[in-house]
């Protein structure tokens, strides 16, 4: 972890002002700034239009009684990919663009489920049972019950 944030607060920001002052050097002060502005004024544009997308699924598996995690997953990469297009600086501009693309963010969104996933199933193996003592695997007593699908009120 302290190296993921020395990653992200010294040597992302050290690298985004070495690009930023070559891009200057090659194009020109005034392009360079121009060009930062209306990459974050288009970002802000892709964002907008891909949270309403996300929330209208969102909504819609809301209203077929479904799990919404891949919606809710796409919302958070979203919000995370705007941030980064508005953030100045041409590295973050291109992550920012993976996170709100689609087919990326389809992929970014595999691996973090899967991570976090993973996490919640280690998390849930440490987890001990009300009642028996720690590190034993002791029995579960509980009772199944067979559920009619006709019963459940789909609209």
């Amino acid at each position: 972890m302290p190296l993921l944030l020395l990653v992200l607060f010294i040597v992302v920001p050290i690298a985004e002002l070495a690009i930023i002052i070559q891009v200057g050097q090659l194009i020109g002060v005034w392009w360079t700034i121009g060009l930062l502005i209306v990459d974050s004024v288009l970002g802000s544009m892709l964002m907008r239009a891909q949270g309403r997308s996300a929330w209208r699924r969102f909504t819609s598996a809301v209203q077929e009684v479904r799990p919404p995690a891949r919606e809710v997953a796409d919302g958070v990469l979203i919000i995370f990919g705007g941030a980064l297009l508005l953030t100045p600086g041409f590295i973050s501009d291109f992550f920012g663009l993976l996170f709100l693309l689609p087919p990326t963010r389809a992929l970014i969104r595999r691996v973090f489920l899967r991570q976090v996933m993973a996490r919640i199933t280690v998390s849930l193996a440490g987890a001990r049972v009300p009642g028996q003592p720690p590190g034993g695997t002791g029995d579960v007593d509980g009772t199944a019950v067979e559920v009619d699908r006709g019963r459940l009120g789909r609209p």
